[in-house]
């Protein structure tokens, strides 16, 4: 039999690790993307408003990239690569708590109306986004090893600030007529739940079609693969063992 002293004393030091974990402002073996390389652009889409679901998403208090650090430093030798022909990345989503995953649940089943975010899926219901793929309940973002992302020309000047009254276009529409952005133009906006958005789709221009070839090869360098209907989503094909969390991102 144990001894009652040795219990309590197990119970107290599981208590104070459990406490710690808690605490801790990231998950084991994540780094915030800024302290692996400062010159990767972040527009963290779900820590404002100009994302679909219209608001800041649960677990997002701070507008930081979080992953794992061997996805990280995949991502800084991406950066490296794209240097000399004046290219870069720049970031939308990362590490995604999982109660930001159950928020769009939430939102796809809640039955509003869509009104100024149906521009991120204009042909489709909202009812559908999980059914036709677009959206999942369990995501590669909450694992550290999933992350969407564009290229830049590091020359390009900042986006104009988003503006929450403006009336933007549709992300399937031509360039100027979408929320702003800096990036090099894929052909649909970050996050188009679209038909268009297929990484292969013929729907957009040849130009197009060659950027996001151009993106889809550059990260399969160095281990970041494709998913076929989003072509800013990447997972790393050397992730190992893998860990859903749910700790919420804090600013550095």
């Amino acid at each position: 039999m144990v001894p009652r002293a040795c219990i309590v004393a197990t119970s107290v030091l599981g208590f104070a690790l459990g406490h710690a974990a808690a605490q801790s402002p990231l998950p084991p073996g994540f780094v915030y993307l800024r302290d692996i390389d400062p010159t990767i652009a972040q527009d963290i889409r779900y820590a404002g408003n100009n994302n679909f679901v219209g608001r800041p998403l649960d677990g997002y208090n701070a507008a930081e990239c979080v992953l794992r650090r061997d996805v990280a430093m995949a991502l800084k030798a991406v950066q490296a690569d794209l240097a000399p022909a004046g290219r870069g990345l720049k970031v939308y989503d990362c590490y995604r708590p999982t109660q930001a995953v159950r928020a769009m649940v939430r939102w796809a089943r809640d039955g509003a109306p869509a009104g100024a975010t149906k521009r991120f899926y204009p042909r489709v219901p909202k009812t559908a986004l999980f059914a036709l793929g677009y959206l999942a309940s369990v995501s590669r973002h909450s694992t550290g090893t999933a992350v969407d992302l564009t290229m830049i020309d590091m020359s390009a000047r900042p986006s104009a600030p988003f503006d929450p009254s403006a009336i933007y276009g549709a992300c399937t529409a031509p360039l100027a007529e979408r929320a702003p952005d800096n990036s090099l133009d894929m052909g649909t906006g970050y996050d188009c739940l679209d038909v268009m958005s297929y990484t292969r789709s013929p729907a957009v221009t040849r130009d197009e079609r060659e950027r996001r070839a151009a993106l889809v090869a550059a990260l399969a360098r160095r281990g970041l693969v494709n998913y076929f209907r989003e072509w800013w989503h990447f997972q790393f094909a050397g992730a190992g063992p893998i860990g859903y969390y749910d700790v919420p991102i804090r600013a550095r």
